[in-house]
């Protein structure tokens, strides 16, 4: 076979971010193994660690770690933020083709899960790869049940395990929304909804050896509510007409049949039904009142996505900056 006219293949470069809020006792290994996996694939990369608002030795450690690992970057938040604003600083900040989420608490390994998913995504062409922890036996196995049944049957996102490590490829990352807090757990919601290909692939689950799990059953009925809201959101933010609209023109149908039906009553039988005929005139205001909202909210969003695209523009500027 001639291979005179074949392309050099380019290796995508990867980008691990690691969350962490008192995590002294993991933080140093889940660094140090995060470079080693990097190394294991030959691949330019970076580690971003957002320290949210740590009041241990996380923050000293991570300074020690930098004078060790060039590549290594630390952002601070003061007072702790929450997960999803830890990884929004991170995803504006990471340079890569590939950005993958790692936990700081040890209980995935990233020598052996940071290959597992780069691997995955590149033979089977995705664009998000989501870790499917096996051999799990911790206290919260029942809980995560739930909340990822809840995903796929609301959410339809077509993986076992939702809420665990995953590998994103940039372009998923620069068509995500402004996240809400706690939205960091329906990544793979938007994603799918975005049309991006989804997959997943199994992962080594270790019980994390220092700190306590900031996850319980209290989550649960709370994240049940943000699927609602989010898909609520995604179902009609893009086209917000179709949601306020429809109801609009079912209320004006409804409303008009009303009339009919009270204008025919009188004129065959004088009889006046006038608290029926009040009810259908409030319903053909409100119905209006609703066309109105859905044509200010298309407004809204052509303006917002205007916006949007401004702003992924600008962060492509930045990045090919030195």
């Amino acid at each position: 076979m001639s291979t005179r006219n074949a392309q050099p293949v380019t290796r995508n470069t990867i980008t691990v971010v690691i969350p962490a809020r008192n995590e002294e006792g993991t933080i140093a290994q889940v660094v140090e193994r995060s470079f080693a996996a990097l190394r294991e694939l030959d691949r330019d990369g970076e580690v971003l660690v957002v320290n949210d608002g740590s009041t241990d030795h996380t923050a000293a450690i991570l300074s020690k770690l930098q004078r060790t690992y060039a590549s290594l970057r630390v952002f601070t938040h003061r007072r702790s933020q929450g997960m999803t604003s830890a990884l929004q600083t991170m995803f504006g900040a990471s340079r890569s083709d590939i950005v993958i989420l790692i936990p700081a608490d040890m209980e995935s390994d990233p020598l052996r899960d940071v290959p597992a998913l780069v691997h995955h995504m590149e033979e089977a062409d995705l664009d998000v790869v989501a870790g499917w922890r096996q051999g799990r036996r911790d206290g919260k196995v029942l809980a995560s049940a739930v909340y990822n049944f809840v995903m796929r049957t609301m959410a339809g996102v077509p993986v076992h395990d939702g809420n665990w490590i995953k590998a994103m490829r940039r372009e998923v990352i620069q068509s995500l929304p402004p996240l809400r807090s706690d939205w960091h757990r329906f990544l793979l919601m938007i994603a799918a909804h975005q049309g991006f290909r989804l997959g997943e692939v199994p992962t080594h689950y270790q019980p994390r050896p220092a700190g306590t799990s900031k996850f319980g059953w209290e989550r649960i009925p709370i994240s049940f509510l943000d699927v609602l809201v989010l898909k609520f959101l995604l179902t009609f933010s893009q086209k917000p007409m179709r949601f306020f609209g429809g109801l609009g023109l079912v209320g004006m149908v409804l409303s008009l049949l009303t009339f009919f039906y009270l204008t025919g009553l009188y004129i065959f039988t004088e009889t006046q039904q006038r608290p029926i005929f009040i009810a259908a005139g409030v319903l053909a205001i409100i119905s209006v009142l609703l066309l109105l909202v859905g044509f200010l909210a298309e407004l809204i969003v052509s303006q917002g996505e205007r916006i949007h695209a401004l702003e992924r523009r600008l962060e492509e500027t930045e990045h090919k900056l030195p």
